[in-house]
């Protein structure tokens, strides 16, 4: 079993690299499948919130080309799973971390006690799943980081011959 981060996708690895068809540490990138390279289109059945998403993130997406038909699936379930998030983070704060629950015996006695909130599990489990579909579109501060992006390079730069300790 292989352990580490996941390989980033050629995209991305060529905007971090040293040169033209390189990656950061100065090896060749296989260029990827042919894909067009156009946005999906949003699905219809997404939640108000995933769809607010969708609009913020997408087109920054598009623009670096990291986009194509073929994601849409992905992009939705990164999306709706930040509007689970979101929910489960607002329920939190309305009810708080631990809440009441109560519940009557055959006796006729109730009996109340407290238990952590069922939506601070939710807002864990869409975090961890946040987590990991922002690293699969460079969506996390240590992802961008290895956008360094051609966009910021100076024209006529010298790029130290493709030497990757230069």
């Amino acid at each position: 079993m292989v352990t580490g981060p996941a390989p980033a996708p050629p995209a991305l690895k060529l905007l971090s690299g040293r040169s033209e068809g390189r990656d950061s540490g100065g090896r060749v990138v296989t260029p990827p499948p042919d894909f067009r390279r156009i946005p999906p289109k949003a699905p219809t059945w997404l939640s108000r919130e995933a769809k607010a998403e969708w609009k913020r993130v997408v087109p920054g997406l598009s623009r670096l080309d990291l986009t194509k038909e073929e994601d849409r699936a992905a992009l939705s379930a990164y999306c709706e799973t930040w509007a689970t998030f979101k929910d489960a983070i607002q329920d939190v704060r309305k009810r708080g971390i631990v809440v009441e629950n109560r519940s009557i015996r055959k006796d006729g006695t109730e009996s109340v006690w407290m238990t952590k909130n069922p939506a601070q599990a939710v807002a864990e489990r869409a975090s961890q799943q946040l987590r990991m579909w922002c690293s699969e579109f460079g969506l996390t501060p240590s992802a961008e980081g290895r956008i360094s992006s051609s966009f910021g390079a100076v024209e006529g730069e010298p790029d130290d011959d493709g030497n990757p300790f230069a």
